[in-house]
C-alpha cells in the first residue's frame, strides 16, 4: 500500500531553513545544521536515511525547493536525494509554471500546475507504478519545503510525518507549522543519535 509520507528536518524552534533562504542559499543562514545527520557516519543515521530513500517511489517538492536543488549550487554527483544513498525516484514539482529549462536532466521531473492535491495524486500514480515494477510497496515522500509539507498536512493529504529534529536553535527562518487545523499524531518510533532525534508519527 502506497503511503504519503512527509519527511523533513526541523530545528528545535520549528524552522526548516535558517534566515534568508534563497536560490543561492536554499537552507538560509545556518540551515546546513539541520541536515548534519544525513551526512553522519552514525549507523542509526545511515539506517534512517537508507530506509527513507529505499521506500521512495516518488517525491513531491515545491517550486522554491526545486529552484534550490536544480540551481548551479544545488545537487550534483555527490549530493542529491538521500545524500547519495541508493535510488532515483520520480520527482513531482508543485509550481504555478514549469521552468524554461532543467539542469538535472538525468532525473525524472514532472511539473504540476494545478495544485498540491493533483501533484500528490500524480506522485501516487508514479509510486504505485514503481511498486508494481519492483514487486515491493513504495511510498510518496513529500521532502519539502516547509510550506509544501505544512499545506499537505493541513489538507489532510499526509499519512505519516517523519521529522528529523536537529539539535539547533535557528531563531528565524521558514517555519514548518504556521497554525491551521489541529491534528492528532500517533507516535510510532523514536531514534536518537548525536546529530538528530528521528521521530515518526501516523497522522490522523
Amino acid at each position: 500500500m502506497t503511503r504519503i509520507i512527509a519527511d523533513i528536518s526541523v530545528s528545535l524552534d520549528g524552522f526548516v531553513t535558517g534566515p534568508d533562504p534563497g536560490p543561492d542559499s536554499g537552507l538560509g543562514t545556518g540551515g546546513e545544521a539541520l541536515h548534519t545527520w544525513a551526512f553522519s557516519d552514525d549507523p542509526d543515521d545511515r539506517r534512517v536515511l537508507r530506509e527513507g530513500t529505499v521506500r521512495s517511489g516518488a517525491v513531491v517538492l515545491g517550486r522554491r525547493l526545486f529552484d534550490a536543488v536544480d540551481g548551479p549550487d544545488g545537487w550534483d554527483d555527490t549530493i542529491g536525494y538521500g545524500a547519495a544513498e541508493v535510488g532515483k525516484p520520480a520527482f513531482v514539482v508543485v509550481t504555478s509554471s514549469p521552468p524554461e529549462s532543467v539542469r538535472l536532466t538525468d532525473l525524472d521531473w514532472t511539473f504540476v500546475t494545478t495544485g498540491l492535491s493533483d501533484a500528490v495524486a500524480a506522485a501516487r500514480e508514479r509510486a504505485e507504478a514503481a511498486s508494481s515494477d519492483s514487486g515491493k510497496d513504495l511510498d510518496v515522500v513529500l521532502m519539502g519545503g516547509g510550506a509544501t509539507v505544512g499545506s499537505a498536512i493541513e489538507a489532510g493529504l499526509v499519512d505519516v510525518l517523519s521529522l528529523h529534529l536537529a539539535p539547533v536553535v535557528l531563531g528565524a527562518g521558514t517555519p514548518l507549522f504556521t497554525g491551521g487545523t489541529p491534528r492528532t499524531l500517533v507516535q510510532r518510533s523514536v531514534t536518537s543519535t548525536t546529530t538528530a532525534t528521528h521521530l515518526t508519527y501516523d497522522v490522523r
